[in-house]
This record gives C-alpha cells, sequence and structure tokens, in this order.
C-alpha cells in the first residue's frame, strides 16, 4: 500500500504570489548588482588602486557568488527559500556597507568580493527558481522563470540609473549605504515565500539523495553542456557590465552614455527574458540557447567594427540587453526537465557556479589585461570565440526527462 506521504502533494502558494514576491527580491538584488561598474573608476580614483584591484575583487565576488550558490541551493531545497533568502538580504546590507569603508584591497576584496556574492547566492535566481519550480506546474515553468529573469533586467534598467544618480549626488560611499539599507526590503518579500512543503523546517519527501542527484547530473552529458554554455554566459555578460563604462570613457564618450547604455540592456532584457522563458513552453530550449550565444558574438563583432558613438553604443546595448540573461529561463528550465525539482536550487547551483568561473575570468582579465596593454581589444576577441563555442555545444543537449529505475521515474517529470 503506497504511504499518502507519496500521493498527496503538499499545497502550493499561488503563482501570482510566488512571482510578485519573487520578481521584486530579484528586481533589488540583481539590479543593484548589475550597477556595480559604475563604482569603477569612482572608486579606483578615491583610493588610489589600478583597475585590476577593482575587478578582482568583483571577480572574487562572482567567484564567491557561484561557490556559495550551491550551499544555498542545498538549504533552499533542504529547508525552504524563506531562511535563505533572509540571510542573503542581511549579507547583502553588510557586504555594501563593507564596501563603503573599506581602505585597503584585502577589505575591499572581502566584502565587496566574497561577502557580496554570498549574500547574491541567497538572493538570486538559483533559490528563487527553486521555488518556481516547486510551487509552479511544469507547464507554466519555462513561461514563469521568463517572468523572474525579466524581473532581474527591469531591476538592471530602473537600479543602474538611480545609483548614478546617488553617486553623482552623496558620493561613491553613501550611495552604497542607501542601497544597504534598500536591500534590507528583501526581508518581508521573503515571508511571502514561505513555502507549505516546507512547515516545522522539514523538507518534502525525497526519492534521491543529494549524492545521488549528484552523481546522476554530473554523469549526464547534456548536464555537462550546459554548465560549459553557461560559463561563456558569465564571461561575456559581467565583463561587458562592470568594464563597459570605462571602455566607453577611454574612447571620449561621457558618463552619463554608460549609464544609458547599462539602463538599455537591462531594459530590452526584460522584453528578452520574458521572450526567452515564453519561447521555451514552445519550442527546443536548447536552439534558443544556441541562438542567443551566437547572436552574442555576431552583436559584439559588428560593435566593435563600426565608429563608436553614442548611437552605436545604444544599439548595441539594446541588442545585447535582448540576449543577456535570456539564457537564464532556458537554462534553468532544462535542469527541471531533465532531473525533476526535488534538488532543483542546488543543481541549478552547480550549473550557475560554472556561469560564475566564466564571471571571474571574464571580470579579471579584463582588468588585467586593460593594465597591461592599455586596450580591452584581447578580451573582447575572447568573448566573441566563446560566443560560437557555446552556440555549438548547445545544440547536441537532451532535453527530455532523464529515465530512471523505479520509483524514482514519475520524480522526473515532475
Amino acid at each position: 500500500m503506497t504511504s499518502p506521504l507519496a500521493t498527496t502533494p503538499a499545497p502550493r502558494l499561488s503563482t501570482l504570489q510566488v512571482l510578485a514576491c519573487g520578481a521584486f527580491i530579484v528586481t533589488l538584488s540583481m539590479g543593484i548588482r548589475h550597477g556595480f561598474g559604475l563604482w569603477l573608476q569612482p572608486v579606483t580614483t578615491a583610493q588610489g588602486w589600478t583597475r585590476e584591484t577593482f575587478a578582482f575583487a568583483l571577480a572574487i565576488q562572482n567567484l564567491s557568488w557561484g561557490v556559495f550558490g550551491i550551499f544555498a541551493g542545498m538549504a533552499a531545497d533542504r529547508f525552504g527559500a524563506m531562511r535563505v533568502l533572509l540571510g542573503g538580504a542581511v549579507l547583502y546590507a553588510l557586504g555594501l556597507a563593507g564596501m563603503a569603508w573599506s581602505t585597503s584591497p584585502v577589505g575591499f576584496a572581502l566584502t565587496a568580493g566574497i561577502l557580496i556574492g554570498a549574500a547574491q547566492a541567497g538572493t538570486t535566481y538559483a533559490v528563487i527558481y527553486g521555488v518556481i519550480g516547486r510551487q509552479i506546474p511544469a507547464d507554466k515553468r519555462s513561461w514563469a522563470m521568463g517572468v523572474a529573469a525579466a524581473a532581474g533586467s527591469f531591476g538592471q534598467f530602473l537600479m543602474v540609473p538611480i545609483e548614478g544618480w546617488l553617486i553623482s549626488r552623496f558620493g561613491w560611499q553613501e550611495a552604497l549605504l542607501f542601497l544597504g539599507a534598500a536591500v534590507l526590503l528583501i526581508m518581508p518579500l521573503a515571508m511571502g515565500l514561505r513555502e507549505p512543503g516546507f512547515a516545522g523546517g522539514s523538507p518534502p519527501r525525497r526519492e534521491q539523495t543529494i549524492l545521488h542527484a549528484l552523481r546522476e547530473a554530473f554523469r549526464y552529458r547534456s548536464f555537462q553542456l550546459l554548465m560549459a554554455g553557461y560559463f561563456v554566459c558569465g564571461f561575456q555578460v559581467v565583463f561587458i557590465g562592470v568594464h563597459m563604462p570605462s571602455y566607453l570613457k577611454d574612447n571620449g564618450l561621457s558618463p552619463q552614455v554608460a549609464s544609458y547604455a547599462l539602463a538599455l540592456i537591462g531594459l530590452f532584457n526584460v522584453i528578452g527574458t520574458y521572450a526567452a522563458g515564453a519561447l521555451g513552453q514552445r519550442m527546443a530550449k536548447r536552439h534558443i540557447l544556441a541562438f542567443i550565444y551566437l547572436a552574442r558574438a555576431v552583436a559584439i563583432s559588428i560593435f566593435l567594427i563600426v565608429p563608436l558613438s553614442p548611437a552605436s553604443v545604444y544599439v548595441f546595448s539594446a541588442v545585447m540587453g535582448v540576449l543577456w540573461l535570456s539564457t537564464v529561463p532556458p537554462t534553468n528550465a532544462v535542469v527541471a526537465q531533465i532531473f525533476g525539482v526535488a534538488h532543483l536550487s542546488m543543481l541549478g547551483g552547480f550549473v550557475f557556479f560554472s556561469h560564475q568561473i566564466g564571471s571571474f575570468l571574464g571580470v579579471w582579465l579584463g582588468g588585467y589585461l586593460y593594465d597591461r596593454t592599455g586596450s580591452y581589444d584581447v578580451v573582447w576577441y575572447i568573448s566573441i570565440a566563446l560566443g560560437v563555442f557555446a552556440a555549438l555545444i548547445n545544440l547536441p543537449v537532451r532535453e527530455s526527462p532523464i529515465v530512471r529505475g523505479g520509483p524514482q521515474r514519475a520524480g522526473a517529470a515532475a
């Protein structure tokens, strides 16, 4: 006789509640994060540091985000997202305050790097997508992930100009303190994501252990290909997001052009991420991913070829905006489609770790090669080559649910 625990699903939060709370959280967390490139020149000028010093701290931030994202995902899968989000919000506020008050490269790397990276792990996609996977039916899952990713893009459109205004109006240190207070709004929003299945701190019943789920995923070829593609995504977007403001200023364009460019990326990525999530319900997600990566390579190539002007920057930003985080919904939806949702936050955390290794290299190489060559050209060329590589390796990805023996088979299609 089958136990009722195995057949009676836990009650679910409403789709509107999950998307509203999740979207606002991602808007704040990702919106603040996308503006960090605006601090590169004010911080390095005030502190007398090189660009590599600043870039290395943000490279550590991205690596920290990836490492802690694995454990944040495990914790969210076991104890529910709410507890992880509350802790992440506190770490975020402390990290922003520490970033403002740091007086040495080591202190800056610890706060802007490790602390904020850990905070982002607990307040962004892996945790929110775990809630979406558990609380929203499969026939709406890719669409819902697109909505959440679009919220992160809207956060960039909304927050980057605000961050630029705060820096110019109050100074770079005070701007960070204002943001530290604002990020605490995540805490009441997290209460809206208290999942019924985790009542009393008990995780829902699962057919797989963590180790079993990890062995299964890392032996699966399509999971390896998704991780490799996501590495490229991280390299490209973080290099552009952090270094493009300085690249534009080096070429004689005003700081306002950089702020508008980053805002345009955020605005157009609202369209791109929503479209990617919606299309993921209707067509093969591997084809969506291959197109995104190839289109990025083409867009960067054209940007480097045409004469640089505010108009060319804005066109490039709009095109890249459509492609910016559009990889996020289909990548995570494929993971859920293949392996089910029981360990989705954890597996999403491992895929995102690969993304963050790419982010580390993209942001650090940008600063390192600039300081040694006086130019960003080499990193732009690497970004183009990686885009072509990622397009090719996503084509063989198999999206069908993994075949398991015994009662675990049903979990794959959940």
